[in-house]
């Protein structure tokens, strides 16, 4: 049971999540603080709970795609109504938590609340109807580091985190678009829109390194305009360049099957590192 909750809610995914919560925490405070902990905690069982919840709206599509089928909804490891009751204990143990947080209560428990209706609501909803639903459904992705700064006594429209919770949308993008490239044939045996099936070889090779290209160029704008210092800012910067020449690789294979799962971890990568170099800034 503790193996198939912890498959159900995507630990590995979520944990990678609080690293961007951290991030933004620690650019404000500037300083590791204790006060860091609520919202790395609150926003780990929010994540948590908003998988286990997809994975419920998901079970029926997912027992008809080789990469889900093995999920413990559709493989029986656990019943619907038990991973809905998790589901709902973890967001309602994440609100919980995050509304000890003194500082913005409010504002963080309404990215809290937009975090689920989005990503449960809005973009549940529209990738049965788009392959392009990634680009909306990516606004989730900028949320953790907003959370995380605003939990330091950070304002909400700062530029300074501003530009990092862009970063992470961008970011999102590329990320969710070579995983549908990769298990295009998949999404098409499940009666979802496909990209493989929109677009041609082609296309989906020119727009994907245009997503990677603006990915690598948004590091550089955190380097330049953010709270970045040196030789965290020259990390960022050879990363980008790194990643720059890396997109354009990609399009060389004009979008090939065997070049996504290279991008894939390609674009993962460099998030990481950007993100790494941000806490680095920020506490050295």
């Amino acid at each position: 049971m503790l193996a198939a909750i912890v498959e159900l809610t995507k630990m590995r995914i979520t944990i990678a999540v609080t690293l961007a919560v951290a991030a933004g925490h620690l650019l404000f405070a500037r300083a590791f603080t204790w006060g860091l902990l609520l919202p790395v905690a609150g926003v780990f069982l929010l994540a948590c709970g908003c998988a286990a919840l997809n994975q419920v709206q998901d079970a029926r599509v997912d027992r008809l795609m080789l990469r889900t089928a093995g999920r413990p909804i559709p493989a029986g490891r656990i019943g619907a109504d038990w991973a809905l009751f998790v589901a709902v204990l973890l967001i309602g143990a994440a609100f919980s938590v995050l509304s000890f947080i003194e500082a913005h209560t409010l504002t963080i428990l309404a990215l809290a609340a937009l975090a689920v209706v989005w990503y449960n609501g809005v973009y549940a909803l529209l990738k049965r109807f788009t392959a392009f639903a990634v680009v909306p459904g990516a606004l989730v992705g900028a949320l953790p580091p907003l959370i995380g700064w605003c939990a330091a006594g950070g304002l909400l429209l700062d530029r300074a985190i501003l530009d990092v919770a862009f970063f992470f949308f961008i970011w999102q993008i590329p990320h969710f678009w070579l995983l549908l490239l990769l298990h295009g044939a998949d999404y098409e045996r499940a009666g979802l829109p496909a990209l493989t099936r929109a677009l041609s070889p082609v296309q989906v090779g020119r727009i994907t390194c245009m997503w990677i290209v603006a990915l690598a160029l948004t590091g550089p704008l955190l380097a330049v305009t953010g709270k970045v210092h040196v030789p965290w800012n020259v990390g960022i910067l050879a990363a980008s360049v790194w990643l720059f020449f890396q997109a354009f690789a990609f399009l060389r294979d004009s979008g090939a099957a065997r070049a996504c799962l290279p991008a894939f971890v390609r674009v993962n990568a460099y998030a990481l590192l950007v993100a790494l170099f941000l806490c680095g800034s920020a506490l050295w």
